[in-house]
């Protein structure tokens, strides 16, 4: 066995009662670390509540797990889950959010409350965990709690590949995870100088999501049937490890977890380069030549990885 990697760190993990982030708060447990499960048990949509979900993890966990039931998805929700987990823990190192509902509408049939819905709890709720808990994090640095240089900061954000490649239908949760990347960038630079790091993960696995996609084509069929196979507990793995102190220079970058394969995506810079002709007429011919070779293909995110996972 070897040793743990997290002892005496605390974590806080939103929708960590299932799927997914039942993996992450086992993973970041099993390294010693202690876990505030903030999860009010909701359905995939966000109707309905069930506080049991977090707590029977937590006492099943033992004095190391904290079960938080209440929405984090306002500010003052959020500023109470960080203020809980730090009094039942004396301090909090390594934040989760992995909270997300689905509400998929084409955007020609959009339900604009549907839209809210979705960035409040997929987004929005990532925010003002991070508005709350970023300042307890730099006094903690500022006070070397774990030791000096302070190296136990951690942010891991839990987004999606349909943030990038798109999906029928999901204008809200691709948006969402979109915009968490963006915020994801913005933490990095924001926190560097205190030592706490920040990136982000797009897991694939078994979970309520993807036993609710309906596929579209035979290669969005495969993909789900393919997906279906692969377990949670490696995204659990490789967020324990971003956690810990192997990933201390690691921040502002973007992942992907499969089963055993983990992807390091790139973030979006300038690929190629024109420079608009004086001639009236000629931009299209100029982009025709420099930029069209370089153009992304129009695939969804099932169809990118349909192919076989390595488990």
């Amino acid at each position: 066995m070897s040793t743990p990697a997290l002892p005496g760190r605390v974590a806080l993990v939103t929708g960590g009662g299932r799927g997914i982030g039942r993996a992450i708060v086992e993973a970041l447990h099993g390294q010693g670390a202690s876990v505030a499960i903030a999860d009010i048990g909701t359905a995939i949509d966000g109707t309905g509540a069930d506080p049991s979900v977090a707590r029977n993890l937590a006492s099943r966990l033992g004095e190391r797990a904290l079960a938080l039931t209440e929405s984090i998805a306002s500010p003052s929700a959020a500023e109470a889950a960080v203020a809980q987990t730090t009094k039942r823990f004396g301090g909090l190192d390594i934040i989760v959010n992995n909270a997300a509902i689905l509400r998929d509408h084409f955007i020609f049939k959009a339900d604009p409350l549907a839209f809210d819905a979705v960035l409040r709890t997929n987004l929005a709720a990532a925010y003002h965990v991070l508005a709350a808990a970023t300042p307890l994090m730099r006094e903690q640095a500022k006070a070397g709690r774990g030791g000096s240089p302070y190296a136990w900061g951690r942010i891991v954000n839990i987004v999606s590949t349909a943030g990038f490649y798109g999906n029928f239908g999901q204008a809200a949760y691709a948006s969402a995870k979109a915009g968490l990347m963006g915020l994801t960038r913005v933490v990095a630079h924001d926190m560097h100088r205190s030592g706490v790091t920040c990136n982000a993960v797009a897991p694939f696995a078994a979970t309520r999501v993807t036993e609710s996609i309906k596929p579209a084509n035979p290669a969005q069929a495969q993909y789900k049937e393919r997906a279906l196979k692969v377990p949670a507990s490696a995204v659990g793995q490789l967020v324990a490890w971003l956690a810990g102190p192997e990933a201390q220079k690691v921040t502002g970058q973007l992942f992907g977890v499969r089963g055993r394969e983990v992807f390091l995506f790139s973030q979006p810079r300038p690929i190629a380069r024109v420079v608009a002709p004086s001639e009236a007429g000629r931009l299209g011919d100029a982009i025709a030549d420099a930029l069209a070779p370089y153009y992304v293909p129009l695939e969804t995110d099932l169809e990118a990885f349909s192919g076989e996972p390595v488990l």
